[in-house]
């Protein structure tokens, strides 16, 4: 029996060695049908188990002539049957590999050698098994077999890790343990200094010369600058059209989003870095591949943040020449509406606090006297504070920030605070501060490096005429471009584990950054920061309800606006038939699928999501559904995918049927949905048919393709794909 076995396994290595050269003859026709794509994505899963067996095999061959006589026979046959497995199983590995790299992304040098590497594995060892019993086989053609073998080996393995890893893989531990040489903030260039370290940590194991993944490699200017496959990585000036900056901003759980799941995500402030610089290219003074950081305008946002990634070499001289207040003095100013603290331990410098606005008097800053010298941060926001109260502030001879945001200072008293020669930061927002105040004033204070001018009625053109007049201040006056820009907040998220219900549903949406207010709508209008209803915990839907949400905090862009979809269920069935095959590729769960209150997502066609579609193109959706108990019906909603540009659209029409009985069914609603007449956003959508109320035992939903995609179409003529996720009967 074992010699049949073996003869069996002979057979299917010589038909599997004409397979894979048919393979790598015709590789460049080869197209794998979706169906198989998991077969070669099982190619790292298998190709373990012939790298050990092939190692003990060939280990075995070359001490196989100095066995003795009595071992030498279970000794050749358990190396001949180790060797005939392993090669076999290196075979199959051959062949999910040559499959898996007809995916998009598998391009490149480390490809190819490995490819070749792998199929000299395979083709070695099937040499070396029909060779072992030819006269000519020596000890000497044995070990030299065995040393090929294991160099082979390992230059698959190397190539391998290198296409999972990187090429760097092995030698990044001792590489990052090098002391870095510092750079100095005077000679850092934005593309080399700022942006390139983001690509080298988070995207060059997949985009290198060795690894171009989807035919695009970031190890360079110039590779940046050509893009891949799918085209340009960027669009100068404009990163919302910018495929880098799509990419980026996909969800996780999308394919196409970069990084790919399972590998280092980009931080919040390196997406807004790299979206700055995309849109700096298109400004004169903006970045581009040569442009130094401290080229930058002072004002612009890059600039701002990519300082702060660079110390100064030069030694720090020390922050301040004068001498600490005494402990007591800083106990008596100390009062249950200021406070008085030292900026850090071991410093001299004070920073002031002033509350509550009823018990506030120019008395209160008057006192500061004391400690003049010593004060360099004072906060007056919101306090009734005169522009005559501004005479002791001058006297605060050392004062760095100075916030009188909402105070009732006016830009005359601004005079008051010249002497104030180490001022940087001055908010004025909220304040009846002129643009006639400020233009003649700002050059006096010669090292301001911060300006807040939000609400004081300056227009947009005068907030540009200072900025031209006086380049070194970073003039804030709102939302109104990257001048001023803060990080924009990411959209709020849904905490329910299923948007489904059958009576009522308490919303729950949350955002991960602390502090943040989330308003919303459910009109359909786009919520704003004022009029629109803060949400909490109390927001309980009653019936199928879309709430828009932006999430807003202070010192934040708002978030861009999301919509979460509630669907309202009042009967689920208790059997369900379909009456039709579904599509192969989406056969999800059968007729389950539609009420197991699991969504589906765009990127029906990946493994990771299908189970979620149900697919209808060959044949129609036809669904029973029977309630033993007889049910008050008024409306049949499907949950669809429209996205045109894969050919999946709306059903052409829907019909539902209804009765006592299978046979007694009669035809009770008829819907044509809104089909696209050209080119707009995916959508995820309930198509609702409604009826006049109909008390049933069972329904028949009949939902038809779109039999031919319009003219219009790249697809033209032919047969669309329906999608079908939920069936939501009320």
């Amino acid at each position: 029996m074992s010699n049949k076995i073996i003869g069996w396994a002979e057979q299917g290595l010589f038909a599997v060695s004409v397979f894979i050269g048919f393979l790598l003859l015709f590789e460049s026709q080869l197209v794998v049908p979706v169906w198989l794509q998991p077969v070669g994505r099982m190619h790292p899963l298998l190709l373990h188990f012939p790298l050990v067996m092939l190692l003990l095999a060939v280990g075995l061959e070359a001490f196989r002539f100095g066995a003795t006589p009595e071992t030498s026979a279970v000794y050749k046959k358990l190396a001949a049957t180790l060797l005939l497995a392993g090669t076999l199983l290196a075979a199959v590995a051959v062949i999910m590999g040559l499959l898996l790299s007809k995916e998009v992304g598998y391009t490149g040098e480390v490809v190819v050698w490995h490819k070749w590497a792998g199929v000299g594995v395979f083709f070695l060892a099937t040499l070396l098994y029909w060779s072992r019993n030819k006269s000519w086989y020596s000890p000497m053609v044995a070990r030299t077999g065995a040393v090929l073998m294991g160099l082979v080996l390992t230059g698959a393995g190397h190539y391998g890790a290198a296409l999972t890893h990187g090429t760097d893989f092995i030698t990044a531990p001792m590489a990052q343990y090098q002391k870095k040489v510092p750079v100095d903030v005077q000679q850092a260039v934005v593309f080399a200094d700022v942006i390139q370290p983001i690509f080298e940590q988070k995207c060059i194991t997949c985009h290198n010369a060795n690894k171009l993944k989807g035919e695009l490699a970031l190890h360079d200017a110039a590779s940046v600058q050509k893009g891949g496959k799918t085209g340009k990585l960027f669009v100068a000036g404009k990163p919302d059209i910018s495929l880098l900056l799509q990419r980026i901003h996909l969800p996780m759980d999308e394919k196409k989003h970069m990084p790919p799941t399972g590998k280092a995500q980009l931080t919040p402030a390196e997406i807004r870095l790299l979206s700055l610089w995309v849109k700096g290219q298109a400004n004169p003074g903006g970045a581009d591949f040569n442009k130094r950081v401290l080229d930058l305008p002072a004002s612009d946002s890059l600039r701002m943040m990519a300082v702060a990634l660079f110390t100064p070499i030069k030694p720090a001289e020390p922050e301040f020449d004068f001498k600490a207040a005494d402990d007591e003095t800083v106990k008596k100013l100390n009062t249950d509406y200021r406070t008085v603290a030292f900026l850090a331990k071991e410093s001299p410098a004070l920073a002031v606090n002033l509350y509550n606005k009823a018990t506030y008097s120019a008395g209160q800053l008057k006192e500061l006297s004391a400690v003049k010298k010593q004060v360099v941060s004072l906060n007056l926001n919101k306090l009734p504070v005169k522009d005559a109260d501004l005479t002791y502030i001058g006297q605060l001879e050392n004062l760095q920030r100075l916030d009188l945001n909402f105070t009732d200072v006016t830009g005359k008293g601004l005079r008051e605070l010249l002497p104030l020669k180490h001022l940087e930061s001055l908010a004025l927002s909220g304040t009846k501060t002129t643009y006639a105040d400020l233009n003649g004033q700002l050059p006096n204070f010669k090292k301001l490096r911060a300006l807040t001018l939000w609400e004081t009625g300056i227009t947009s053109g005068e907030i540009e005429k200072l900025r031209k007049a006086n380049p070194g201040i970073q003039i804030i006056a709102g939302f109104d471009g990257d001048k001023s820009a803060p990080i924009r907040l990411n959209v709020p998220q849904m905490a329910n584990n299923s948007p489904i219900f059958s009576e009522s549903i308490r919303a729950q949406i949350i955002h991960p950054v602390k502090g943040v207010q989330i308003r919303y709508t459910t009109d359909g209008t786009e919520p704003d920061s004022i009029n629109s209803p803060i949400f909490d915990k109390s927001v309980l839907l009653t019936k199928p309800t879309s709430i828009n949400a932006k999430a807003y905090k202070s010192g934040w862009y708002s978030s861009p606006v999301v919509t979460f979809d509630y669907y309202k269920r009042t009967h689920k069935p208790d059997s369900a038939t379909l009456l039709y095959p579904l599509n192969p590729v989406h056969l999800a769960a059968g007729a389950n699928t539609f009420f197991d209150n699991r969504l589906g997502t765009f990127t029906a066609n990946s493994p990771a999501w299908a189970n979620n579609w149900a697919g209808f193109r060959a044949n129609p959706m036809g669904l029973i559904t029977e309630f033993k108990k007889p049910v008050r019906v008024s409306s049949v909603a499907l949950r669809i995918m429209e996205e045109e540009e894969t050919g999946i659209f709306p059903p052409e029409v829907i019909e539902i049927w209804g009765g006592t009985s299978r046979e007694t069914l009669k035809l009770i609603a008829t819907m044509k949905p809104e089909q696209p007449t050209q080119k707009r956003p995916h959508l995820l959508k309930a198509i609702t048919c409604t009826f006049a109320p109909q008390t049933v035992s069972y329904l028949k939903i009949f939902a038809r393709p779109v039999s031919k995609i319009p003219d219009w179409h790249a697809s033209k003529g032919g047969k669309a794909l329906l999608l079908v996720d939920e069936v939501l009967i009320n």
